[in-house]
């Protein structure tokens, strides 16, 4: 056990990490449960299909709406606090939820109440918990550190806690929640373990406003050169995955003729390929420049939407998938490693902000646009749209791709 534990932990990380990742790991288990119990909840209340696409946007909104305010708190207080916190609120919506549920007076109002409340806690509690891993390890393990934390959000939170969450709602439809409360206890007892202060070195608070703290934390993301340009990236090739992604269902249908259970194994596919990813990231990243690995992956999510276009096969866009998860989640682990080395300590949590909001912001645009396209020129059409809207973005920043992969703030 000890030989497994340092191969998915190894010592020099330290004894805090371990807590981070079991937190998250733990939390993550009833995030996936949640996942698939959801949108069953608001089936179960309603087939209307506006307030079914209604409670999936409640819980995007909240990020656009508060992200920077979570940011910007998180640089101001201890951020393990400010996660205890935020999940505590989070227990207590879930705990008039689950009264509802039991008691049969719930509603669609209530669930659609319930989503939007948890979507607002959760923004905080995400922040926060985005900036603790910069305070625990070496920049030269934030890599390892946010594969290792990529893995239980795979395993857990996609592979793991969906058909968890679909077999209680069929047993109850309050078991699901009440297991996520569980574990979300578990996630908070193991997050309070960390015995590192988690507060931000400001000497300026006092003389500092909310408002002000975020002006200072999106001039100094636009001040830097690297983590602009990377935030721009993250910002485009979004806008091209959400249009391609908002017809995913549609294009599984009416296009591939796979039927519900070949869309269902689309979504497993890139999951298991973000496993093989996740797992692989370590030796990559010893193995291979940093710049040629964000080249490469930003390739494949060029390759794999022109073939997602041009295939009619649902089994060879299965074997797509697992590519695309492959590099996606390298991807995802490799950019962050890359931002959080760059990025100052105080400034954590308000640049990491301005990155979900635009991450979400490009999400939301890119799915309208989809929606628009594919109803105008077909579904392939949403996939050529992605595939030269991301090739253009990467023929224009390749170059910079050298210097930001090895952006630092010498801290």
């Amino acid at each position: 056990m000890g030989r497994i534990g340092e191969a998915i932990a190894p010592a020099r990380m330290g004894r805090d990490f371990r807590w981070l990742m079991s937190s998250s790991w733990i939390s993550n288990i009833g995030d996936g449960i949640a996942l698939a119990a959801g949108p069953l909840l608001v089936a179960s209340q309603t087939r209307n299909a506006v307030l079914v696409a209604l409670a999936a946007a409640l819980q995007r909104v909240p990020t656009l709406l508060f992200g920077l305010i979570a940011g910007a708190i998180a640089d101001r207080m201890d951020r393990r606090t400010l996660v205890v916190l935020a999940d505590l609120s989070r227990l207590l919506v879930l705990g008039f939820l689950i009264a509802t549920l039991a008691t049969g007076h719930v509603n669609i109002t209530i669930v659609l109440v319930v989503m939007f409340v948890l979507g607002c806690a959760e923004i905080f509690a995400d922040t926060a918990s985005g900036t603790i891993l910069p305070m625990l390890v070496d920049k030269a393990d934030l890599g390892l550190g946010n594969a290792r934390l990529m893995a239980g959000f795979l395993t857990a939170n996609q592979l793991v806690g969906p058909p968890v969450g679909a077999f209680l709602f069929a047993a109850g439809m309050a078991w699901p929640f009440v297991t996520q409360t569980v574990t979300m206890l578990l996630g908070i007892v193991l997050i309070r373990r960390i015995a590192r202060p988690m507060h931000p070195e400001r000497a300026d608070l006092e003389d500092t406003h909310v408002l002000r703290d975020i002006g200072e934390g999106v001039r100094w993301l636009l001040g830097n050169a690297a983590v602009r340009t990377l935030a721009l990236v993250i910002l485009a090739f979004n806008v091209t995955w959400g249009a391609a992604w908002s017809v995913l269902v549609l294009y599984a249908l009416d296009h591939l003729h796979m039927g519900e259970v070949g869309f269902g194994l689309l979504t497993t596919a890139a999951a298991v390929g973000g496993m093989v990813g996740t797992l692989a990231y370590g030796r990559l990243e010893r193995r291979f420049p940093l710049a040629g690995l964000m080249r490469t992956c930003l390739l494949l999510e060029v390759l794999t939407h022109t073939a997602l276009a041009l295939t009619t096969n649902g089994w060879v866009a299965i074997a797509i998938m697992v590519v695309f998860g492959a590099y996606a989640f390298v991807w995802g682990t490799l950019s962050t490693a890359v931002r959080q080395r760059a990025v100052p300590t105080a400034f954590q949590g308000r640049v990491s902000s301005v990155y979900l909001v635009g991450l979400f912001g490009g999400l939301v645009v890119g799915q309208l646009l989809g929606g628009v396209i594919a109803q105008r020129w077909g579904l392939t059409a949403p996939f050529w749209f992605a595939a030269v809207g991301s090739g253009l973005t990467l023929a224009a920043v390749w170059r910079q791709l050298a210097y930001i992969a090895h952006a630092d703030s010498g801290e």
